[in-house]
């Protein structure tokens, strides 16, 4: 955390314009991107506090164009001077980087983009205080525990509010409002040597853009009794059995599919092979755009930064490109990546405005944002109804993938046995595995609007220096046929 003015003392605009006005280096271009964040994060297990936390953090990112390259630097002292040196700096990175380029940009790359975007909020995140929020997870915590075979419960919440602005010597300038909230609760049962974890729809998969009208009261109470009541009854519940039969993934486990197998091996900095080194590359290749059948005709995938609540809506990338809803795979034929201005131009593909940094002291990469599986047209009762036999599973509990995001297997917190078109028993430890081509080739339905649910997670980390920044998933049920599912802990 960085010594600094506080908001009210300190127009961040203005400084940003006198700044930019006061750096005379002969660069094609240069752009400031400020950051101003506050984030609390509350938790308690079994009712006692672990965590009561506030954070304020605030600084600025520079970059410059010289000589086909651009030189990153950032700084906590948000003051011209700190600013002309950052940018200096900067400058003196790009002219080193300049002969050993393997593209040369033009300022083409930074074009002048105006615009604000803010957050749709109902009540404000600064509407609770820290004790009713600890007053509210210790009594989710206390609900939680409906038998002594409950041998833990957690709960949690944080907030956070973020305000960027981002100008260029091209003319740009883009202000934008941000506030984020996530919550989580859940519990451990055991019974002898058999141990089981419930969730509210996995591991803080609560995730949305706005403030605390997104944990609604009417339905909260009954959540929390629901994953307690269903980790103890996955106790006495049978093993998911191994077969190849129809898998049925409802949206919470549909996010870490979607994340896992199309979200990361669409990004073409993988593709060109820059995070091979410390996330991998992907199976996906650059003449696959415009040609590959990623999946069956009924999968149709959409980068759409635009949904108001989703976690990672917004106006405007982090360099600035107007952020707009694009088809990736449409009927299951792959049409675009998720990729920068930057990696567009040296891939020679098609990608959209995903540049995202983690904060002012990073520079943005490519990063999925809001991906999503568009509905389809049939309703929950009338897919199980059309199965004579399957397994219907929910919530992520683990995961592994190779490093080409091709080969993969995921664990689930629940499932169900489908037999003749209905949900029959309960099954513990329900895991599955494919590959993802396979896997997308194989979705044979796909629910309608009223299936269709948007969570999300804060915890998405790539690059080197490592960034861990918000995604947002959205996804109806779906159902894939003869996948490989098994039981055991995943």
């Amino acid at each position: 955390m960085s010594a600094i003015a506080s908001p009210s003392q300190l127009d961040i605009a203005d400084l940003l314009a006198d700044a930019l006005n006061a750096i005379d280096l002969p660069a094609d271009w240069v752009g400031i991107r400020a950051l101003r964040e506050v984030s609390t994060s509350r938790r308690l297990r079994d009712g006692k506090p672990e965590r009561n936390h506030r954070d304020r953090n605030q600084g600025a990112m520079i970059e410059v164009l010289v000589d086909g390259q651009i030189g990153y630097a950032a700084t906590s002292q948000l003051t011209v001077a700190g600013l002309q040196a950052a940018a200096k700096c900067a400058f003196q990175q790009a002219k080193a980087a300049a002969p050993w380029q393997i593209h040369r940009f033009t300022s083409g790359i930074r074009p002048l983009i105006e615009g604000r975007y803010q957050s749709a909020i109902i009540k404000p995140l600064n509407s609770l205080s820290a004790g009713e929020v600890n007053d509210l997870l210790a009594r989710i915590c206390q609900q939680l525990k409906v038998s002594d075979q409950i041998v833990q419960t957690s709960a949690s919440a944080s907030t956070r509010e973020i305000e960027t602005w981002i100008i260029g010597s091209s003319g740009t300038q883009i202000h934008q409002q941000f506030a984020f909230m996530t919550t989580h609760f859940g519990v451990t049962a055991q019974d002898g040597p058999v141990v089981q974890t419930r969730s509210h729809n996995g591991p803080g998969a609560h995730c949305y853009q706005g403030g605390w009208e997104h944990l609604r009261e009417e339905s909260l109470w009954q959540a929390v009794e629901q994953v307690g009541a269903q980790a103890v009854e996955l106790l006495s519940a049978a093993e998911c059995p191994e077969m190849t039969t129809a898998l049925v993934l409802a949206p919470d486990q549909m996010m870490l599919q979607i994340h896992e197998s199309i979200g990361h091996p669409l990004e073409l900095d993988r593709i060109l092979g820059d995070e091979r080194n410390y996330a991998g590359g992907s199976f996906v290749q650059p003449s696959d755009f415009g040609s590959l059948q990623y999946g069956s005709e009924r999968l149709n995938v959409t980068f759409d930064p635009t949904l108001a609540h989703q976690f990672a809506s917004y106006g405007f990338d982090d360099t600035g490109a107007t952020a707009e809803k694009q088809y990736l795979i449409r009927h299951g034929r792959l049409e675009r990546g998720l990729g920068s201005h930057e990696s567009q131009l040296r891939l020679g593909v098609a990608g959209v405005a995903c540049a995202r940094a983690t904060s002012w002291d990073r520079p943005p990469i490519d990063r999925m944002a809001n991906i999503n599986v568009e509905p389809g047209d049939l309703s929950f009762e009338d897919m199980i109804g059309s199965l004579e036999d399957g397994v219907y599973m929910e919530a992520n509990r683990s995961w592994s993938i190779d490093d080409q995001r091709y080969k993969f297997q995921f664990g689930c917190e629940y499932a169900k046995r489908i037999r003749n078109g209905k949900l029959a028993e309960t099954l513990r430890n329900p895991n599955y595995r494919a590959t993802t081509p396979q896997f997308w080739q194989s979705l044979t339905q796909v629910g309608d609007r009223s299936t269709w649910q948007a969570y999300g997670t804060p915890y998405c980390g790539k690059g080197e220096p490592n960034q861990v920044i918000r995604v947002g998933h959205a996804a109806p049920v779906c159902v894939f046929d003869q996948i490989e599912v098994f039981g055991g802990v995943g």
